[in-house]
């Protein structure tokens, strides 16, 4: 796949967290809080920044294998900490605005397909500002919905644009995964300092980008 294929595409469609942005100081602050709790040790947490990318609460289980009540029970208690937190958690990167703004002025469709529910994915691009940014902003409608497959597929749906036609730009595996699963290409991005390279080529990713600018290269060409 060429930079000009990727440049052409009419939809770029962006995840939420460590993409958009820096979100990720937030998130683990606030699950330390809540793990710490229900008993664990910060050498039992590890590496916390594992929790940004699957979606809550099915990522307490695949991380630190809680069963499925007590992982619901860990997210019950997590949001109710970061609802109260507000604007400072979801600091967009720099950059980010500018590029959606080139990407608007340039005819491009722009959404998001996030692991947040609705009602968060609504509140943090408001405390943004760029909610006139996306054509469409998609969170899971409740934890049961916890497919990111099914929000990029209803993305291409809504917005009556075929997988050829879109790309999805994301900092973790599962982001790749779930866009490959539609036949859309992912630019992966690292500027966030949760996935790696590694990580994101070896799921598949068509190309990398270290920071912003490198990615507004790669859609805009």
């Amino acid at each position: 796949m060429t930079a000009e294929d990727l440049a052409g595409r009419r939809l770029v469609i962006f995840d939420f967290d460590g993409t958009l942005a820096n979100t990720v100081p937030v998130i683990v602050r606030t699950a330390r809080t809540v793990l710490a709790r229900h008993g664990l040790t910060d050498d039992d947490m590890g590496d916390l920044t594992r929790l940004v990318g699957p979606p809550f609460p099915q990522a307490y289980s695949l991380v630190y294998g809680f069963s499925e009540d007590e992982a619901a029970q860990i997210t019950a208690e997590y949001r109710a900490i970061y609802r109260t937190i507000g604007p400072e958690a979801w600091p967009l990167f720099d950059g980010i605005v500018d590029l959606l703004s080139r990407l608007r002025a340039a005819g491009r469709l722009t959404a998001v397909a996030s692991s947040k529910q609705m009602p968060m994915v609504r509140t943090a691009l408001a405390d943004n500002r760029i909610a006139d940014l996306f054509d469409l902003a998609l969170g899971k409608s409740s934890d049961a919905e916890g497919d990111k497959v099914a929000l990029i597929a209803r993305t291409l749906r809504e917005l009556g644009v075929s997988a050829d036609g879109a790309v999805m730009v994301g900092d973790r595996h599962h982001d790749v995964e779930a866009a490959a699963a539609c036949g859309v290409p992912c630019v992966g991005v690292t500027y966030g300092g949760t996935g790696t390279v590694e990580e994101l080529m070896g799921a598949g990713a068509c190309a990398c980008a270290d920071t912003v600018e490198e990615l507004g290269r790669v859609l805009l060409g």
